[in-house]
């Protein structure tokens, strides 16, 4: 089972929840430091089921610093239908809605573009979050651009870019 977190940290506290999401023994390649909407997402991936999830991370990532609450928002993606596993660091992630019944050829277009390193099929406010790589901004508008030509039933996106965690 895999499943994502996005928080939305309170003005500048943003570095100080990445320093507490590592001391959890998240992994580095697991969290990422977003521009956008939202300002960290972290993915959780070899869970046994829905409870490890809800015990082990996100009962304890809602409850940081309780004497200073810094996360003011979270929203939790549960995958349904894992795309592939990717190493390499995403430039950006996109955030894609379609209607339920498209989530799978969704998901499969996706995945033939060679940029796009992960499509996973998730509950949620989404229904489908991808990695993409690119070289730059103008090459992400690109892609994100062909992405929405190229790809039936996309509903709608969102983009956001990966920056350096330190």
């Amino acid at each position: 089972m895999k499943a994502y977190m996005t928080l939305s940290c309170k003005l500048g506290a943003y570095s100080k929840v990445l320093d507490e999401l590592i001391k959890m023994n998240l992994s580095k390649e697991d969290v990422f430091l977003l521009f956008g909407p939202v300002d960290i997402l972290v993915q959780f991936r070899g869970l046994e089921n829905l409870d490890e999830f809800v015990n082990k991370w996100f009962n304890p990532i809602r409850r940081l610093t309780p004497e200073e609450p810094m996360i003011d928002k979270t929203q939790t993606l549960i995958v349904i239908s894992e795309g592939r596993a990717f190493a390499e660091e995403p430039y950006a992630f996109l955030f894609l809605n379609t209607q339920p019944r498209n989530l799978e050829k969704v998901q499969e277009a996706l995945q033939s573009i060679p940029e796009v390193l992960s499509a996973d099929t998730v509950f949620g406010p989404y229904d489908v979050i991808c990695a993409v790589t690119a070289k730059d901004r103008a090459e992400l508008q690109q892609l994100v651009l062909r992405i929405q030509k190229k790809v039936p039933h996309i509903q709608g996106t969102v983009t956001e870019i990966v920056a350096s965690l330190y």
